[in-house]
């Protein structure tokens, strides 16, 4: 398969993969993503997510099927060369940073990718002024709060500008500051182009951010689609053990109590519109109705 403008940008063709222990973490699996999509991938823990987005990065390569990226075959490139397309943030940050520095971190991961010597020290600059980290850039990554070795992690990804960005599970433990930092990340992210697959739990994040839902269960694709319409089907939360988006679960409450509430809302803000809009219009009917009598 040679390079096209025109193929998505990661292409899994029938993908298995078999643990050494003979576990099958992925079976079958198809899967197409085009360029500057934000994804989600979702499903109970053992669903095989981690092993999936493992093997776009090339951390692990497929039993049987291929990962095209870029039109190109996965099995074909060493994991420096994948790192330059695909950057992989780990659910724990500290499994990928090991320097002596919050700076040494961000340098150390440019020098393995494409960038030239004089270049490196100015994108470092960037990074640190970016992510705020200034700080601490002399600081042991131990040292840091959980916020911001998270925040490193990210940014040791970022600096090297890859084309396909993949988070495993980047919300956990953080707290709303810091997810909303991260929501600014990735929306300035998708406006440059790029491409992001998050793997997540957070059926809240995933509603109100992220326009496509990837359903896993059994190391299979249960379904995909358009995340306001997979999160809120009872029978796929029931297969991949997730609840049904509060907000909607809110909507059905409403109806079955006579309220009529519309299924589009997705959001909180929009549910506290359309419940201060009713409000408001039955104060005003009641308002009237006492006038008359």
């Amino acid at each position: 398969m040679t390079i096209s403008e025109n193929l998505p940008l990661v292409i899994m063709k029938n993908v298995k993969y078999e643990y050494s222990n003979g576990t099958v973490a992925l079976q079958g699996v198809n899967l197409n993503v085009v360029k500057g999509e934000l994804i989600a991938i979702m499903g109970k823990n053992g669903a095989g997510k981690t092993t999936l987005i493992r093997t776009l990065n090339g951390l692990i390569k497929p039993t049987e099927g291929d990962v095209f990226l870029n039109g190109e075959n996965s099995r074909n490139k060493s994991i420096a060369e994948l790192s330059n397309i695909v950057g992989l943030v780990f659910q724990n940050p500290h499994h990928q940073l090991f320097s002596n520095s919050v700076e040494e971190e961000i340098r150390f991961s440019l020098k393995n990718s494409k960038f030239r010597k004089e270049e490196i020290e100015s994108r470092v600059e960037e990074t640190l002024s970016q992510f705020t980290l200034n700080k601490y850039k002399n600081r042991s990554p131990l040292t840091l709060s959980g916020g911001e070795t998270k925040k490193l992690a990210i940014a040791s990804i970022l600096c090297r500008d890859p084309e396909l960005l993949v988070f495993d599970e980047p919300t956990l433990g953080q707290d709303r500051r810091e997810i909303s930092f991260f929501v600014k990340v990735v929306k300035e992210e998708i406006n440059k182009g790029k491409t992001v697959i998050i793997v997540t739990h957070n059926v809240e994040f995933a509603m109100e951010y992220i326009p496509r839902t990837i359903l896993m269960t059994n190391g299979k694709i249960l379904a995909d689609g358009p995340t306001h319409e997979i999160l809120v089907k009872s029978f796929l939360a029931d297969k991949s053990s997730l609840v049904l988006p509060q907000v909607f679960q809110f909507i059905l409450a409403l109806n079955t109590n006579g309220i009529s509430c519309s299924t589009e809302i997705k959001t909180k803000d929009e549910m506290i519109l359309f419940l201060s809009k009713y409000i408001k219009e039955n104060l005003r009917f009641k308002k009237r109705r006492f006038e008359y009598r």
